[in-house]
């Protein structure tokens, strides 16, 4: 597949990933390039480079003008935590990914480099050493070892902060971390992830269907996204009755063994009948139109979720745990309920004060529609093709 510019200032963009798996960033970028190429003038031609393509590729949804190459090893999930084996393994993949993408043509010829992911941003750092090629950095991931890992954070605070032309945060919690490590007047700026917003002046909730009280999670399935922390708060809090949880998300990075221990939870807590794991959802604006309350409870500080955006444009009735990049869009009592992190008891006292009172329900939810800033991923590109052109005119590359 190829692509031809379509004006003197369209710039060749290599965005760089680890994986072709339904993570949350890898879906941000599959929204993110198809909101770019479906607009009438293209600001950037994209190639997307990843190692390899794994069983489940999510860049298979690309538009055909997107150019998709394969170069390198399988990155294999984890890091943070991992065995000093283990490590000394992912370090030498980084090293080879790091030499055969510092030599893949689309990399030699491009304006920019965007690495999509912390793990292709270590790799990308490392190739880009010594190179005219400027590099932009998404950060997704706070910068600290618990999120990074060890191995993860020295890289990234000494390797990848020090080399980029400019960094994108997701939130101004998740760019705060960063900025100690940046070069002087390199580029800073928060730009939320593409999630699949479409928005409308004036939007509004549409009617949900009629039935029980449904309670969600739209999350990757993953320990620390909380999903069991609310299925213990919604087990407490509506031991009988109609109401249902759903938890709709894929299980990647080695995680199908937790999904396993969520059904098996819920059974233990007589909870089989009413909680429904969904697997990876396609239609999230259907899931989230039947939802009554849709909730993020990271058990660590989450650097912004897309799933918060989501359920706000989407009218539902949001709670988040009260730190990092959420409470940056929500207002407790005023678009939506926050809860403090890592507190079960809290969770539920919140659940079931939704749910004896559908007056607030429907003044949340209302607000929630209307909150201020929220980007659909148009603007999501637009916005993005600024800070390209603007890293291309600080530090021009060379092109072959």
């Amino acid at each position: 597949m190829g692509n031809s510019y379509s004006s003197a200032r369209t710039l060749r963009v290599v965005h760089l990933d680890h994986t072709t798996v339904r993570g949350g960033a890898e879906l941000a970028l599959v929204r993110l390039l198809a909101a770019e190429q479906s607009a009438s003038e293209h600001a950037w031609i994209p190639a997307v480079l990843v190692p390899a393509i794994d069983e489940d590729d999510v860049f298979a949804e690309l538009p055909s003008s997107v150019i998709r190459r394969t170069r390198g090893v399988r990155q294999s999930a984890g890091g943070s935590g991992s065995s000093p084996l283990r490590l000394a393994a992912l370090a030498a993949r980084l090293l080879y990914q790091a030499v055969l993408t510092r030599t893949h043509p689309n990399v030699r010829t491009a304006d920019v480099v965007i690495a999509n992911s912390t793990r292709a941003a270590a790799y990308a750092a490392l190739a880009l050493q010594l190179s005219r090629t400027p590099l932009v950095v998404q950060l997704r991931d706070m910068i600290d070892e618990e999120s990074l890992g060890a191995l993860g954070y020295r890289l990234m605070t000494k390797v990848v902060l020090p080399r980029a032309d400019a960094v994108i945060g997701n939130s101004r919690t998740t760019l705060a971390g960063a900025l100690p490590f940046l070069r002087p007047g390199v580029a800073a700026v928060v730009i939320h992830s593409a999630s699949g917003l479409t928005l409308s002046l004036g939007r509004t909730r549409q009617a949900r269907p009629a039935g029980p009280l449904r309670i969600g999670m739209l999350a990757r399935i993953d320990p620390w996204k909380g999903q069991l922390e609310l299925l213990e708060a919604f087990a407490a809090a509506f031991p009988t009755g109609t109401a249902q949880l759903e938890l709709a998300g894929g299980a990647p990075f080695e995680q199908a063994g937790f999904a396993e221990r969520l059904s098996e939870r819920a059974a233990e807590l007589g909870m089989a009948d009413r909680v429904r794991l969904l697997g990876h959802v396609d239609d999230t604006a259907a899931l989230l139109a039947r939802w009554d309350i849709a909730v993020q409870y990271s058990t660590r500080a989450e650097p912004m979720g897309q799933n918060v955006l989501q359920y706000l444009a989407a009218g539902a009735v949001t709670v988040v745990a009260a730190e990092g990049g959420p409470v940056e869009w929500v207002d407790d009592g005023v678009n939506g309920r926050t809860v403090p992190p890592r507190r079960v008891d809290e969770l539920t006292r919140v659940l079931r004060e939704l749910a004896d009172d559908p007056a607030q329900c429907e003044r949340l939810s209302a607000a929630a529609a209307q909150t201020p800033g929220l980007l659909d991923d148009a603007a999501v590109a637009a916005a993005h093709a600024e800070v390209f052109h603007d890293v291309r005119r600080v530090r021009p590359g060379r092109r072959a």
